[in-house]
């Protein structure tokens, strides 16, 4: 089968298509034909071998997984013992890991059905995103009806569900983004947009109840600065800085720590693509409370143009691979 391989760390340069053996499913897996791939900047992490310390997981000197990829739509080519609920010709998405290929083998209890209002390429920008997002708000954030939610990164790939899924739980949302995406993301149900590069959302004062923050750039003091007493912070990936050995990610442990001796909740986020959350979404997409915003699309050979799109770090939404 054709698939984008990547056998060593390094730019997105180094993703190659390459003829490689179509998987086969074991028990509890099932077999996807792939129509599309969501690309994110957690793919990269794998392809770069950056933050360092994310070596520990995905292999120290070289990539374990030589097909990158974890999000995908696609239909169901075959089934593995022990799994039910799903049979050969139905149309899923979820996670499953080296996506980046015709095929790919997912344990089911990380796919569920399609949204039938959803193209595959729109399906398949949600699953690792969409899921993060309703962790963040609904878990993480504890978002009640009447709070109001400040979304931090409000146009990228898990901002913009936050935005509405938030929406969707009765909270008056603030994004902050770009001034090129506001009207996205008042689209998107955001009651206010603040414009980052003409104002300091953080110098407003005691505002919000949570604040969920996806772009990483900002100091957990700072974000501290703009709760009401018992508010949350929710930190999203460590996308903002850190360098190369903790990418980011020393500013979630720092903040965990601190969270006890507080007045605030700083949560950090640790999510995982689930069937139950995707059901959980695909209700909220045909109730008309979600859709996927897409940046623009690729076909599988283009890989590493989407890669370095991505690596830009001003995608509006996701981005997708076509196969």
């Amino acid at each position: 089968m054709k698939a984008i391989v990547n056998r060593s760390y390094g730019a997105p340069d180094g993703l190659r298509p390459a003829e490689v053996d179509t998987p086969r499913p074991g028990p509890g897996e099932v077999l996807v034909r792939v129509r599309a791939v969501g690309v994110d900047p957690g793919v990269w992490h794998h392809v770069t071998g950056l933050p360092w310390l994310g070596r520990l997981g995905f292999g120290l000197r070289r990539p374990r997984q030589v097909v990158p990829g974890l999000d995908l739509a696609g239909v169901v080519e075959a089934v593995g013992d022990r799994v039910t609920g799903l049979t050969p010709g139905d149309e899923v998405y979820g996670n499953a890991p080296g996506s980046f290929a015709e095929y790919a083998v997912a344990p089911v209890a990380t796919l569920a059905a399609k949204p039938a209002t959803l193209t595959f390429e729109q399906a398949a920008a949600m699953p690792i995103s969409a899921t993060t997002a309703l962790d963040a708000v609904r878990d993480a954030g504890r978002v009640r009806a009447g709070q109001r939610v400040l979304v931090l990164g409000a146009g990228g790939g898990v901002g913009s569900f936050a935005v509405q899924i938030a929406k969707a739980d009765g909270a008056v949302v603030t994004g902050v983004c770009s001034a090129g995406k506001a009207d996205l993301v008042r689209s998107l149900g955001a009651d206010d947009v603040v414009d980052y590069a003409r104002e300091d959302v953080t110098a407003r004062g005691l505002v919000h109840d949570v604040v969920v923050d996806t772009a990483g750039n900002r100091l957990t003091r700072e974000l501290r600065r703009t709760l009401v007493p018992g508010g949350t912070v929710v930190f999203v990936g460590g996308e903002g800085g850190g360098g190369r050995l903790f990418g980011g990610f020393d500013r979630q442990l720092l903040a965990a720590a601190a969270s006890p001796f507080v007045g605030h909740r700083l949560v950090s986020l640790y999510s995982r693509v689930r069937t139950e959350a995707l059901d959980t979404l695909s209700a909220l997409v045909e109730a008309g409370r979600l859709a996927p915003v897409l940046d623009r699309t690729y076909p599988l050979a283009a890989a590493a143009d989407a890669g370095r799109h991505v690596a830009g770090g001003h995608t509006t939404g996701k981005v997708v691979l076509t196969i």
